[in-house]
């Protein structure tokens, strides 16, 4: 029985598939095994090395939650700054007007070009030399910039791919009732394109929470790696396990925010199923009218 996607296999695909398979485990296995060999041979297996961070709380009150406030403080802000931003440029690339777009596709275009970690460093010198941000604030304050600016540009073109990809009928059908390219952008094309977009847009949140260890290792911003880092020097020879237990704090954070995108995913695709009732252009500038009123 064939699929819309690839043929039905036959016996002999099937008996390599299980080969390969087989194959991949063992040596997956053998990988595994090895790793446990040399780090119980370097002695980074014992207790004593791990037992800091379930007999005591030091490690976590002095080193881990600091870092961790300070990481979700940094990601928390870049994320609120860039997504409307990002929307704000997306959309304006799409203007009619090049007076708009070509202006804000130059400014994208610029930022998205460099490595967020030069904008980081540029953002640290411009505080430093033309502000009075204090010596203490300003490592937050450029790894916030170099998040928000790159970030914001990428952003940007995602919301520009996630409109283009609407069928070219979504925008036809909203200008024949008579709405506005605002109204139509507002009410059509953005609801729609969001659920499109959010499997992009949440892949790029995980970016910034990840990309602010970069301000740790070069701006001594005092963000979860960092504090590691320091924790694993304070207690001596314990770097495997300081920056295991950084690993899982990060494969924590990512998985809880993917997750929450894919049910939100799911919610908003349930609530956009139509009933197939065909709108007219009163009955839009009713709702629009409507919706103008409440704010």
């Amino acid at each position: 029985m064939s699929s819309v996607l690839y043929d039905a296999q036959g016996p002999r695909a099937k008996r390599r598939n299980v080969v390969f398979t087989a194959v991949f485990v063992v040596v997956v296995l053998a990988l595994l095994w090895w790793v446990y060999t040399t780090l119980d041979e370097k002695g980074q297996l014992d207790w004593a090395k791990w037992q800091m961070f379930f007999t005591s709380d030091e490690p976590w009150s002095t080193y881990i939650w600091p870092g961790l406030q300070n990481t979700l403080k940094a990601a928390a802000l870049s994320m609120v700054i860039a997504l409307p931003l990002g929307a704000v440029l997306g959309i304006a690339r799409l203007s009619d007007h090049a007076w708009v777009r070509i202006p804000v596709a130059i400014v994208v275009e610029f930022f998205r070009s460099i490595p967020v970690l030069v904008l980081m460093i540029f953002g640290l010198a411009l505080f430093a030399e033309y502000t009075n941000v204090s010596s203490d604030d300003r490592p937050l304050y450029a790894v916030v910039t170099g998040l928000v600016l790159y970030n914001a540009s990428v952003l940007a073109e995602i919301v520009r791919a996630g409109i283009l990809a609407l069928p070219k009928g979504q925008a036809e059908g909203a200008m024949a009732i008579g709405l506005r390219k605002g109204q139509s952008m507002r009410l059509i094309l953005l609801p729609q394109a969001v659920t499109t977009m959010l499997p992009a847009i949440v892949s790029q949140l995980v970016v910034i929470l990840k990309d602010t260890a970069l301000g740790g290792a070069v701006l001594t911003f005092p963000e979860l790696l960092a504090s590691a880092n320091t924790m694993s020097g304070y207690y001596g020879a314990n770097v495997i396990a300081s920056f295991t237990v950084v690993a899982v704090i990060y494969i924590a954070l990512n998985f809880s925010l993917t997750t929450f995108a894919s049910w939100l995913e799911r919610r908003l695709r349930r609530a956009k199923k139509s009933t197939g009732a065909v709108l007219s252009a009163d009955d839009v500038e009713t709702a629009d009218a409507g919706t103008v009123g409440k704010v």
